[in-house]
């Protein structure tokens, strides 16, 4: 299977080491893409007024704003967006709301395994 070129990723998640794991799990497979993080909803809306975004992986549970308002405010400024909602919380209202606003779910923990195989099915369907 052919690799993707170059995209960009955007990974929102108050706890760095989350962050962390999941940019070095999306590193190890797709080693040219480009991947910035913001620690909470305002930072990450920040840089999506600077930069365009192939990808975003926002953190359900973070202070402040959670996952599913910047979802639904991201979501609102790129109607095409491939944006994932990463969530411990597998409650079918917060899935629900989630797949309203057309965000995809990944499970907490993530794993190289769930990274790599979402970013591959997205990647199929582009």
């Amino acid at each position: 299977m052919k690799m993707p070129n170059t995209k960009s990723v955007l990974l929102v998640d108050d706890s760095k080491f989350a962050r962390l794991l999941v940019k070095a799990f999306i590193s190890s497979n797709f080693a040219n893409w480009e991947i910035d993080e913001a620690e909470d909803g305002a930072k990450a809306l920040e840089m999506v007024d600077a930069k365009t975004y192939d990808y975003m992986l926002v953190d359900f549970n973070m202070p402040g704003m959670d996952g599913l308002e910047l979802g639904e405010k991201l979501r609102g400024r790129f109607p095409g967006a491939v944006i994932a909602l990463l969530t411990a919380n597998i409650q079918q209202e917060i899935q629900n709301k989630a797949e309203n606003l057309g965000l995809d779910f990944i499970a907490k923990p993530p794993t190289e395994d769930k990274i790599r195989d979402y970013i591959m099915s997205r990647e199929a369907t582009r």
